[in-house]
C-alpha cells in the first residue's frame, strides 16, 4: 500500500542479512516542527533518480545503506563492490551536486522533489569530488556514451554530498497504491503464504507466456512462492511505461497463478543498467524484501549493444557474479536458458532439452515491436495471454500512428533546414501532422540568451531534445534541424526518446561546400577570428557513428534526399502503407 511518514513507525530498520540502520524517519510528533525548520534552509531539488534512491534507502530496501554514500563507501564500492565496513554493495548510490549548489559542511539542507515537495533534511557531513570516467569504466565496464548511464554521468555535478538523513515523507505515488509495499510489509505478506522459500522475478518488460512459464517453474523448483517484483522507478529509456506493464502483471497474477504461490509488489528502483553488477544489486535488494532466490535471465539488466553493435556484457555474466556471492548474500540465482514453444505439444521447453529437428516457435522482442505491435497485429495466444495482448494493443498503436523524432545534424549550411522543409511537406501528404524545431528558430524563442560555448550549446540541444521527446511520446511527428555538433549530446537526446522512435539523419556535406553556400559570410568571419567557437572552423563537429540515414547534398537535391528519408520511414512502418505503395514511382 502507499506509505507516508505518518504511517511508518520510526523504529530501527534491520537488514535481513545482519546490517542495522539508524532511524531515518522523523517521529510523527516532530513533523510539524521539522517542516517549519526546513523552510529556513537552503534546498536541493533532487533528480528523479535521487528521489528513487532516497525512497529505497528510507524504507530499508538498500539496507545496510542509510545515506547517500560517504567518500569511503563510494570508493570502496567502485573498486571492490563493498561498503567500507565490508558489506556487499555493488552499485554506488550518491547525491551529485555542483559548486553552484553552495553547500557547506556541517549545515543542514532540505531535499525536495521536482514539484518542490519537501522529502528530507540532510546534514552535510561530506563533500567530495569524483571521476565520471573512473566510475563508468569500473562500474559499467565502458566509456561508450551509448550506455544510458555513462551518457548521463556527464550531466551530474562534480561533487557528491553525504550525511545523516531525516526523512519527513516518502515521494507521493497516486498509482497502484495497494501494490506499493515496503520491505517489511512485503516480508509480512510472504510469511503469511506459509512457504519458506521465495523466488523473486526482476522485470522491466511486459510478461508473455514464456515469462509466466519460467516463473512458475522457478517457484515449483524451490517449492516456494513467487515474488513478482517489477521496477516502477527508472528503467532503460524507451522501455514500456510502468502503467502498462503493471496492468499486465495484475491481469496475469489474477487469472493464471495460484493465489497462494504469487505476491505482486512494486519496486521504486532507479535502475543503472549495469549488467552483472546490477544483478548482484538486485539480489541484495530482493534479500531485503524477503526473497532467498532470484531468477536470472540472459543479459540481465543490460542496456543492449554498444556503438559498434556489440553487447555491453556477456549473456551469462550475471549468472556468474550472483552465483559467486550467493552464499554470503543468502540469495541463490535461478538461471534459465532460452525457452521455446513446441506447437505440436502445446508447451514450452528449454532449448537445451529439445531434440534436433523438433518443430519450435518463438518471437523476439524486435518482432513484437515491429511485426506485431508496429503493424497493429495481435500477438498470437501461444505467445501471450489475451489480456496482455489487449493491454499492449491499447497502449501501442500501429507504427504509422506512433510518434517519431527525425533529427537532422550537420554543419551550418549543409542543407539540414532545406531538406527538413521538403520532408515536412511529404509527411503531411502522407497523413502525418508535423512539428518543426529548427535550431535557429529555437534559439530565438526557447533558448534566447544562450551563447555558443559548449555548455550553452549542450543546453540548447537538450532543450530541443526534451520538447521533441514529449511530442514523440504523445504520438507526434517532430523534425529537428540543428548543427548539434557533439556526439555525446546527441546520444543524450536519443536516450530521452524510445529507441525505435529516434531517427538520426546525418547531412554529410563537405566543409568546403558549406563555405561556398554561406551567403551570410559566417564562415569567412570565423576564419578571420571575428566569430569564436564556430563549428567546423574553431570548434569541432563530431559526425554520427551509426545514423539511420546519411545524405549526400552535393549530388542529390533536397527533394531527392527527402524522398530517400520517406522511403526508409515507409520501410520501418512510420508511413501508411497506401502512401508508401506509390513511393517507388516517385523515386524513379
Amino acid at each position: 500500500m502507499g506509505v507516508t511518514m505518518e504511517t511508518v513507525k520510526p523504529t530501527t530498520l534491520i537488514s535481513p542479512y545482519g546490517g542495522r540502520l539508524v532511524d531515518l524517519f522523523v517521529p510523527a510528533a516532530e513533523l510539524a516542527e521539522a517542516r517549519t525548520y526546513a523552510g529556513t534552509l537552503p534546498s536541493i531539488q533532487l533528480s528523479p533518480r535521487a528521489v528513487c534512491d532516497l525512497e529505497m534507502m528510507a524504507v530499508g530496501a538498500f539496507s545496510p545503506l542509510d545515506r547517500f554514500m560517504s567518500e569511503a563507501d563510494y570508493r570502496s564500492v567502485v573498486h571492490d563492490m563493498r561498503l567500507a565496513n565490508g558489506a556487499i554493495f555493488p552499485i554506488p548510490v550518491t547525491l551529485p551536486v555542483s559548486a553552484a549548489d553552495g553547500l557547506k559542511l556541517g549545515t543542514d539542507v532540505a531535499l525536495r522533489d521536482s514539484m518542490n515537495d519537501l522529502l528530507a533534511i540532510m546534514k552535510v557531513e561530506e563533500l567530495y569530488s569524483w571521476d565520471p570516467g573512473e566510475l563508468a569504466q569500473r562500474v559499467f565496464g565502458t566509456l561508450d556514451t551509448k550506455h544510458p548511464l555513462v551518457n548521463e554521468l556527464g550531466r551530474w555535478g562534480g561533487y557528491n554530498a553525504s550525511g545523516r538523513l531525516r526523512v519527513l515523507q516518502l515521494p507521493r505515488h497516486y498509482d497502484f497504491q495497494e501494490l506499493r509495499r515496503t520491505p517489511a510489509q512485503t516480508r509480512e505478506i510472504l510469511a503469511q503464504t506459509g512457504y519458506q522459500n521465495v523466488v523473486a522475478f526482476q522485470t522491466r518488460n511486459p510478461m508473455h507466456r514464456v515469462h509466466e512459464e519460467l516463473t512458475k517453474r522457478a517457484a515449483e523448483a524451490i517449492d516456494g512462492v513467487l515474488l513478482l517484483h517489477p521496477v516502477v522507478g527508472m528503467t532503460k529509456p524507451g522501455d514500456v511505461d510502468h502503467f502498462t506493464r503493471v496492468r499486465v502483471y495484475k491481469a496475469l497474477a489474477q487469472h493464471y497463478y495460484q493465489p497462494d504461490r504469487i505476491v505482486l509488489s512494486l519496486l521504486p528502483l532507479a535502475m543503472r543498467m549495469a549488467g552483472p553488477r546490477e544483478a548482484l544489486w538486485h539480489a541484495l535488494i530482493r534479500r531485503n524484501y524477503g526473497a532467498n532466490h532470484l531468477i536470472i535471465g540472459r543479459d540481465h539488466a543490460s542496456p543492449g549493444v554498444d556503438s559498434t553493435g556489440q553487447p555491453f556484457y556477456g549473456p551469462y555474466d550475471a549468472h556468474e557474479i550472483v552465483g559467486d556471492h550467493s552464499e554470503e548474500l543468502g540469495v541463490k540465482p535461478v538461471p534459465f536458458n532460452e525457452l521455446l514453444y513446441l506447437p505440436d505439444e502445446d508447451r514450452y521447453e528449454e532449448g537445451t532439452n529439445i531434440a534436433p529437428g523438433t518443430k519450435t516457435m518463438s518471437i523476439s522482442g524486435t518482432q513484437v515491436r515491429e511485426e506485431y505491435l508496429g503493424k497493429g497485429r495481435r500477438l498470437p495466444p501461444w505467445f501471450t495471454r489475451v489480456e496482455t495482448a489487449e493491454i499492449l494493443a491499447e497502449s501501442y498503436p500501429p507504427r504509422h500512428k506512433q510518434g517519431i523524432c527525425i533529427w537532422f545534424t550537420g554543419l551550418s549550411g549543409s542543407g539540414k533546414s532545406t531538406t527538413a522543409a521538403v520532408l515536412s511537406v511529404l509527411l503531411l501528404e502522407a497523413g502525418r501532422q508535423v512539428t518543426e524545431l529548427d535550431g535557429d528558430v529555437v534559439r530565438t524563442h526557447l533558448s534566447k540568451g544562450l551563447g555558443f560555448n559548449r555548455e550553452d550549446r549542450d543546453t540548447n540541444i537538450l532543450r530541443i531534445g526534451f520538447v521533441a521527446s514529449e511530442l514523440a511520446r504523445h504520438g507526434g511527428t517532430v523534425i529537428c534541424a540543428a548543427v548539434s555538433p557533439y556526439r555525446s549530446t546527441r546520444d543524450s537526446v536519443r536516450g530521452m526518446i524510445d529507441e525505435d522512435q529516434f531517427f538520426e539523419v546525418f547531412v554529410d556535406t563537405p566543409l568546403s561546400v558549406c563555405e561556398q553556400r554561406d551567403v551570410k559570410g559566417m564562415y569567412a568571419k570565423a576564419r578571420r577570428g571575428e566569430i569564436k567557437e564556430f563549428t567546423g572552423i574553431s570548434d569541432p563537429y563530431e559526425p554520427p557513428l551509426n545514423p539511420e540515414v546519411t545524405l549526400d547534398t552535393v549530388d542529390r537535391t533536397p527533394e531527392e534526399n527527402a524522398r530517400l528519408i520517406m522511403a526508409e520511414l515507409a520501410r520501418l512502418g512510420f508511413v501508411r502503407s497506401d502512401w508508401a505503395a506509390g513511393l517507388n514511382g516517385n523515386l524513379n
